[in-house]
């Protein structure tokens, strides 16, 4: 993966990442995240994966269920937030819609991703420390809005 700050003003940093064949998504866009000690970010990006695992948030069993896609896909949207954790660590929340070969897509909570030929990501950073806190009653991690 490559990375280059493209602005920085009043605190506010712009990065993009350009992340090359077979690099694992979210690993790279976690350690990104925390080597550059981002607290409160959004992300977007294109591109495509050889294959990559999605999830659906099944409320009544307060479980992921996943959803692997083996196949060759463009990333038609993936966007998301970074917040840091209980542990004051960067966490990502990314969801992405997949475009197959014959023009339908898959999409949803998004885990893992093999890039196959290219992702291309744009962080955009804010001067704010959003904390993501586990909710019991839902069973998932939530930015605590009265944190931030």
């Amino acid at each position: 993966m490559k990375h280059k700050l493209l602005a920085n003003d009043a605190g506010e940093r712009t990065f993009i990442l350009i992340l090359e064949e077979d690099d694992e998504a979210v690993a790279c866009l976690t350690a990104f995240a925390r080597q550059e000690r981002i607290t409160a970010a959004s992300v977007t990006a294109i591109g495509a994966f050889r294959s990559a695992t999605i999830a659906f948030f099944e409320f009544e069993t307060k479980n992921y269920k996943k959803i692997p896609v083996e196949v060759q896909t463009e990333v038609l949207s993936l966007m998301g937030d970074v917040a840091v954790n209980e542990k004051d660590e960067a966490s990502l929340h990314l969801h992405v819609v997949l475009g197959l070969s014959d023009g339908s897509t898959r999409g949803g909570h998004f885990l893992q991703g093999h890039v196959r030929p290219t992702l291309e990501v744009v962080v955009r950073e804010t001067p704010a420390k959003l904390r993501r806190r586990h909710n019991a009653e839902l069973g998932i991690a939530l930015i605590d809005i009265d944190q931030a």
